[in-house]
């Protein structure tokens, strides 16, 4: 057995496919979305306390950082919506050829994007 041979797949060699990376991607959202609900909690909770606690929230939230996780958590629900819908099309069978999940890996990508775009512009 060599010491010199590399290990597999060796990580500075190995290229993760764009169906991985948007895999984990659907993975890292859903926690990003569950994160997120505690959020959605304490603006309820706000809502509910009073004007005073609500005045609190909005100033809160009106930090630029937290702008930023609001957008992040639309593009997050968004995501995970596209890419519910391709597992529901996955489970009749369809899609599953290499060109065709690349192809559908780009349309999911891009059709978040776009609805992510198109709720900031409407905002």
């Amino acid at each position: 057995m060599s010491a010199n041979r590399p290990l597999s797949p060796h990580l500075q060699v190995y290229r993760l496919p764009l169906t991985g990376l948007v895999s984990i991607t659907h993975r890292m959202t859903g926690v990003f979305l569950s994160m997120g609900l505690v959020l959605f909690v304490y603006v309820l909770f706000a809502i509910a306390a009073g004007e005073n606690a609500y005045l609190a929230m909005q100033a809160f939230m009106s930090f630029w950082l937290f702008k930023l996780v609001y957008w992040g958590f639309i593009y997050a629900l968004f995501f995970h919506l596209v890419h519910g819908i391709r597992h529901l099309i996955w489970d009749v069978g369809k899609t599953f050829e290499r060109a065709t999940l690349d192809k559908f890996a780009v349309y999911e990508l891009a059709c978040s994007a776009s609805l992510t775009l198109l709720t900031f512009i409407v905002s």
